[in-house]
């Protein structure tokens, strides 16, 4: 079959996604097809708006799993200016701002990645070297002062702290504990100053 009519893409690229497979007759300015660069990709992250006023251009994050066995680096060229309203998986009403990435790391890492394909991200917004770290469900409130319980002798050992920088799953401490002090972590309501405990392997 000869091409009757000829219709050519505005910018190079590979053809994406057809938008209209049917012969028949087409308005003027209906979209066909979606043509884009596969080697020119952005990522785009949703995410709470109360996490994103933490976020600035340039910015670096890491590409977490997307498929392949290492984390590819990017960097946060945008933060969009306006927010918008989706709802979660339980039925709540959260505002929530898009971040665009691009790509660090040579294309020879991520060009298996394509359009619309899932992945998830890390930014990475503050950085320290050298700190004492537990995870963040080792810690609790106890009269209005962070503590946790360190293992001592068999015995969990009620012990202030003092917090500093954290995240959802860790949490540095600035003081009242020392490195190699074992805590324990999801301590429940039967655990108090002076339980005997036992070591979970």
């Amino acid at each position: 079959m000869v091409c009757q009519v000829c219709v050519h893409a505005p910018v190079d690229g590979k053809v994406l996604r057809i938008l209209h497979e049917s012969e028949g007759v087409i308005p003027m300015g209906t979209a066909l097809v979606e043509v884009g660069d596969p080697e020119d990709l952005e990522i785009v992250i949703e995410m709470l708006s109360r996490n994103a006023v933490k976020i600035q251009a340039g910015d670096l994050a890491l590409v977490k799993r997307w498929g392949g066995e290492q984390d590819i680096r990017a960097q946060v060229r945008l933060v969009e200016p306006s927010g918008y309203t989706k709802i979660s998986a339980l039925g709540v009403e959260e505002q929530r701002v898009n971040i665009i990435l691009d790509f660090i790391d040579p294309l020879e890492k991520w060009e298996s990645l394509g359009d619309a394909f899932r992945v998830e991200a890390s930014i990475i917004v503050d950085k320290a070297e050298n700190v004492l770290n537990v995870p963040v469900s080792a810690l609790f409130r106890q009269k209005e002062q962070w503590s946790a319980f360190v293992v001592q002798d068999g015995r969990a050992i009620l012990q202030s702290v003092t917090v500093g920088r954290k995240n959802d799953r860790e949490a540095e401490i600035l003081d009242g504990l020392r490195e190699f002090d074992r805590v324990i972590v999801h301590p429940g309501n039967n655990v108090m100053d002076g339980t005997r405990v036992a070591e979970r392997r």
